[in-house]
């Protein structure tokens, strides 16, 4: 079993140029096991990518202190805490955190998207960064391009996340992507407000875990460039109860190979990509 990615000197070089501020959104729910840990993972991380550094906690009603740890907050840390009443699923958590952060991003502003269960390497986020640096619009965390890994999940999660990527490939035409479903991505603020722009309260329609498929499809209008970045998932890890609803899940996923072909359209046409 690899090490937790460490970033080189290199990396953090190149990083010292990079001027926006790095906007990290947490979807999170009964959490209290992980947070601390990762929370002190992304204070060693803020003294070495040479930009600022806010993290939204989105607390998607839980039961147990995830609240409470984001409210302490940790030294050296930004921390920002958006919370649900009651559990609503990943797609309204992730909707409510694009939501917040996009009120005060700039434009060149980067906005990191990763699980709050510590199972997702912090020390990669200098690599998503380096690939936005480098001309990528998007950079996923991949466990299926070459270098990345997903073993330490269990069989029934690597055969959902494989089925769902290949029958997706398989449905709409164009994409390349071998990691549609990754909920580790990196994206530059300006695409997601373009996308917001066009789509409105509609740009995240999915309530599970699908939703991931659903944003990455819609903003496939603008043409991005998309970068997969080796990942290997630490679901290992992992302290909480999965939230993974299998059925349901798939079902998800299968309307969504039946709808993404046109959302490769844009919805209005003032958002126009240049």
């Amino acid at each position: 079993m690899g090490p937790l990615h460490q970033s080189t000197q290199i990396e953090q070089e190149q990083l010292s140029s990079i001027p926006a501020k790095l906007h990290i959104v947490l979807p999170a729910y009964n959490e209290e096991a992980a947070l601390p840990t990762l929370l002190s993972r992304f204070s060693s991380l803020s003294g070495t990518i040479h930009t600022g550094m806010v993290v939204w906690i989105v607390d998607d009603g839980s039961s147990d202190d995830t609240p409470l740890i984001a409210e302490r907050g940790m030294r050296d840390l930004d921390i920002k805490l958006v919370s649900h009443r009651t559990n609503l699923g990943l797609g309204k958590a992730l909707k409510s955190g694009l939501s917040a952060v996009l009120e005060l991003a700039s434009t060149d502003d980067a906005l990191v998207v990763m699980d709050a269960d510590d199972t997702h390497d912090v020390g990669l986020i200098p690599e998503l960064l380096i690939s936005l640096q480098g001309g990528a619009e998007i950079a996923i965390a991949s466990r299926f391009t070459p270098g990345g890994n997903d073993s330490t999940a269990p069989l029934y999660r690597r055969l959902l996340s494989r089925g769902a990527s290949l029958t997706l490939r398989l449905a709409i035409p164009g994409i390349r992507t071998r990691d549609l479903s990754s909920g580790y991505r990196a994206y530059r603020v300006s695409l997601l407000q373009k996308a917001a722009a066009s789509w409105g309260d509609s740009l995240i329609e999915e309530t599970g875990f699908a939703c991931m498929v659903e944003l990455l499809l819609k903003l496939r209008a603008w043409n991005p460039v998309i970068q997969e970045v080796p990942f290997f998932l630490r679901y290992d890890l992992k302290r909480s109860p999965s939230k993974l609803q299998i059925g349901k899940t798939a079902l998800q996923y299968f309307k969504i190979a039946v709808r993404g072909r046109s959302w490769v359209r844009q919805p209005t046409a003032e958002c126009s990509k240049p």
